[in-house]
């Protein structure tokens, strides 16, 4: 399958990098390579396009302004050397978010991405049926010399120190010895992610992302976790997935 790409941005030597991606990949072809919206615009009318690299900060009309305009747009991985845009991108159905400077893997993992999406397009829908997993809703851990019952819509986040570590619940918090891994093992991944080698977070209870930091509440005042930058693409893809 060939997928029609367009990119759009005012830099030319950031055009130039996803130009060189582009060839790379004998599945893309290179429709046009655009400064501004208005160039983009004309060259959606013009072409039939499946994929567009579109950068947020641009003059006249931001990259975001301009997918607002649009009625019927393609598959969109915004560019931008600027994190605290990804929760808008995502907001806005972007397939992807792409950080400056681009890495031919992260480039390659979107491409991927959208691939998966177009051919999904293609197919004939299909009934699935599943089995039907129990629901369970929390966890028993050990702490204070007896097992004690956590429930997940309880837990804001959850910090490692060492051999300990910490469940920060709505009201409280408990202190259990065990690892990080062997607790995220038994976490419900729709509702947990890690972020950073010392925290998990609950998807639900996140307020904000700012910059490198997600904002929970903790006490009734706002609390911010780091965001570890081995987690950060996985964190904006899960955010792609449930819209938090």
């Amino acid at each position: 399958m060939i997928i029609n790409v367009i990119i759009v941005d005012d830099e030319p030597l950031a055009q130039d990098v996803l130009e060189t991606y582009i060839q790379r990949v004998p599945s893309l072809n290179l429709v046009q390579k655009c400064s501004n919206a208005f160039e983009a615009n004309e060259a959606l009318q013009n072409h039939q396009v499946d994929l567009m690299f579109l950068d947020i900060q641009m003059p006249q009309l931001t990259g975001m302004e301009f997918l607002k305009t649009l009625s019927d747009p393609p598959l969109v991985v915004f560019t931008t050397a600027y994190p605290s845009f990804a929760v808008e991108g995502f907001e806005l159905n972007a397939l992807d978010y792409l950080l400056k400077p681009i890495s031919l893997e992260r480039f390659m993992k979107a491409v991927n991405k959208a691939s998966e999406k177009l051919a999904h397009k293609t197919r004939s829908p299909l009934i699935e049926v599943s089995a039907i997993e129990p629901h369970i809703d929390f966890i028993f851990v050990k702490a204070d010399k007896k097992l004690v019952k956590v429930n997940f819509d309880d837990v804001v986040y959850i910090e490692g120190l060492k051999d300990y570590v910490i469940i920060k619940l709505d009201n409280s918090r408990v202190i259990t010895l065990q690892t990080m891994k062997s607790l995220e093992d038994k976490l419900p991944v729709h509702k947990f992610k890690r972020i950073h080698r010392s925290y998990i977070v609950n998807l639900h209870k996140v307020n904000a992302i700012v910059g490198n930091m997600i904002e929970v509440t903790e006490k009734g005042q706002p609390k911010h976790l780091p965001i570890g930058k081995n987690y950060r693409d996985e964190l904006l893809e899960m955010i792609n997935q449930n819209r938090i």
